[in-house]
């Protein structure tokens, strides 16, 4: 049965462990996916809230059985299983996972939009998206996604950590 799409996955942690934190999610993740190919950590300050300590962030790509629907749902049980606690939008927070490509598809409901919004505007999201894979192209707007990483400034670009 052939995989139904490579999907890339932003993992992100502010709260404790943080680092431990996305290798419990990535090993999670690995548990509901035919393969994964993570990429390496970044830190940056947080965006949105920004009275909170730094985040770690990590992209990984995996391929999948699971409909859109299923993975978010699988995601979902993940952050509960690791703790997440929904707060406030932008809190704090021990993991968050969100689907942010799936090849070309386009999806835009109340609880998931693919492309994932905002993606272009995120250093922390595209520079270890960039990393698995440079050659990625917008689906909505065409454009590659390395092209809107050049236009973030250097001081909001994150930093790729050694551990």
């Amino acid at each position: 049965m052939p995989l139904k799409g490579d999907v890339y996955i932003g993992l992100g942690s502010n709260v404790g462990d943080s680092v431990g934190n996305l290798e419990r999610a990535f090993s999670s993740i690995s548990g509901i996916s035919d393969f994964l190919i993570p990429s390496s950590v970044y830190v940056s300050s947080a965006a949105g809230f920004t009275t909170q300590p730094r985040f770690f962030n990590a992209v990984c790509r995996i391929g999948t059985y699971l409909s859109p629907f299923q993975l978010l749902h699988s995601l979902l049980e993940i952050e509960n299983c690791l703790g997440r606690k929904r707060a406030f939008t932008n809190s704090p927070r021990i993991i968050d996972l969100d689907i942010l490509l799936w090849g070309d598809l386009r999806i835009e409901t109340t609880s998931l939009t693919i492309p994932h919004p905002r993606i272009q505007e995120r250093g922390f999201v595209l520079a270890p998206l960039l990393e698995i894979d440079p050659s990625i192209v917008h689906p909505y707007y065409g454009v590659p996604l390395k092209d809107f990483y050049d236009l973030i400034p250097d001081v909001d670009k994150p930093s790729k950590i050694a551990f």
